[in-house]
């Protein structure tokens, strides 16, 4: 059975747990979503918070990280989503991709809706992926690709 949580509390005690457990182990986020089969960007944001585990998946990164069998069932829990509290991230890489919203939020939504039509971009049938590539100008660029179905407006 599914079952859900109506307060993130337990999630993010157990967020912070796993990051702990990550940190001791030093393990990577990718090392974590191998074990559970799964994504590097989904598995990242579950153990995170955001998103439920499959069971046999749970466990995997329960087992990985040293989380008891407790650990395992609340990371297959339905969270209540949201990571960022308040309404200005404090946070300098979070607050960029909220300045890189306010910024170019209207513009990406101009764009989308003139392709597209009227609705929106999932943000459950998605998917997330980042890339370090090299910048022609010497250092480094990120690679940030969002990638989700399109959900037309349906009147009715």
């Amino acid at each position: 059975m599914i079952h859900a949580q109506f307060d993130p509390t337990a999630r993010q005690l157990l967020a912070a747990a796993a990051v702990e457990a990550k940190t001791r182990k030093d393990l990577s986020w990718q090392q974590i979503a191998d074990a559970s089969g799964l994504s590097v960007a989904f598995t990242t944001a579950a153990v995170l918070g955001q998103h439920a585990l499959p069971q046999d998946a749970a466990e995997a990164v329960a087992d990985l990280l040293g989380l008891d069998a407790d650990a395992a069932l609340l990371l297959t829990t339905v969270p209540t989503r949201g990571s960022i509290p308040g309404a200005v991230p404090t946070d300098p890489t979070i607050y960029r991709f909220y300045e890189m919203l306010q910024v170019y939020g209207t513009t990406l939504k101009a764009l989308v809706h003139e392709e597209f039509g009227d609705g929106i971009i999932s943000a459950i049938n998605f998917r997330l992926d980042v890339k370090k590539v090299a910048d022609p100008e010497g250092g480094e660029r990120a690679v940030i690709t969002l990638d989700g179905k399109y959900l037309p407006t349906k009147p009715f």
